[in-house]
């Protein structure tokens, strides 16, 4: 059975107060599950959560990482740096990185490559613009971002691979893509890896779904064979819905 996951991206949100109270919301909320619980705060509470949570089963992850050691590069954080707070693992690709901040193909197959040798896990992000969607290309557009950002990786390293896909035209918009499109896409996510890897790295790697996944659809979406959790963005600020949907499992 392939990993459960659903993992909270608290996005540019909570200073170190609203962190403390959403923290203590969660460890309210926080029973036995049966799938994996992720949160990430932002890069100045990260040390702050991890101490908060550490006796917890939920981990604390990053938002994002730059894929050099060290150096001339304001602003940034490498996956040393996050190490030594106690991450250990780190999303990359997140639409708003890829549209906002110019994330290429390119600089994201480095920062997944700089995340692995440091030992780290990946929560690796992709999806199509509502263009895409409307144009019929939506499933040429997700396999070239997987092929572009994963492909190269030696199959030993997908043990540390988790795939998100986010339909853009669904994240923050209130739009959702219907269970049965969420699976149609995973089932073909899964489809374009075993195309180029072994069967065994297609049905074990996790596939999670990002798209305003909420306490009243979540049950549903994650009854598809092929959806393994959620990559949870606004109903991850408030600590019920986001156990809510968690306990959707």
């Amino acid at each position: 059975m392939r990993r459960q996951i659903v993992a909270g991206n608290w996005k540019m949100n909570n200073n170190l107060t609203e962190t403390d109270i959403l923290i203590a919301d969660l460890k309210r909320q926080n029973k036995t599950s049966n799938a994996e619980v992720k949160i990430a705060p932002t890069y100045t509470n990260l040390w702050h959560a991890y101490q908060a949570l550490r006796l917890t089963e939920i981990e604390v992850i990053a938002q994002n990482m730059h894929f050099a050691e060290k150096g001339a590069y304001t602003g940034e954080v490498s996956a040393d740096m996050l190490q030594s707070v106690g991450v250990k693992t780190v999303i990359l690709g997140h639409s708003e990185r890829r549209a906002y901040f110019n994330e290429t193909a390119e600089m994201l197959a480095k920062k997944v490559d700089a995340a692995l040798d440091n030992d780290m896990n990946v929560i690796f992000c992709f999806g199509e613009e509502l263009d895409d969607r409307k144009s019929g290309n939506h499933q040429q557009v997700v396999e070239s971002q997987i092929r572009n950002g994963l492909f190269h990786l030696e199959e030993d390293k997908w043990d540390s691979i988790v795939m998100a896909y986010e339909p853009v035209w669904a994240i923050g918009t209130g739009e959702t893509a219907t269970p049965e499109q969420a699976q149609e896409m995973h089932a073909f996510i899964r489809s374009v890896l075993q195309s180029a890897y072994k069967p065994g790295i297609a049905e074990k790697t996790p596939i999670l779904y990002g798209g305003s996944v909420k306490p009243g659809n979540a049950e549903e979406i994650f009854s598809k064979p092929d959806v393994d959790g959620g990559l949870i963005g606004g109903a991850a600020l408030k600590a019920e819905d986001f156990f809510a949907i968690v306990n959707a499992f």
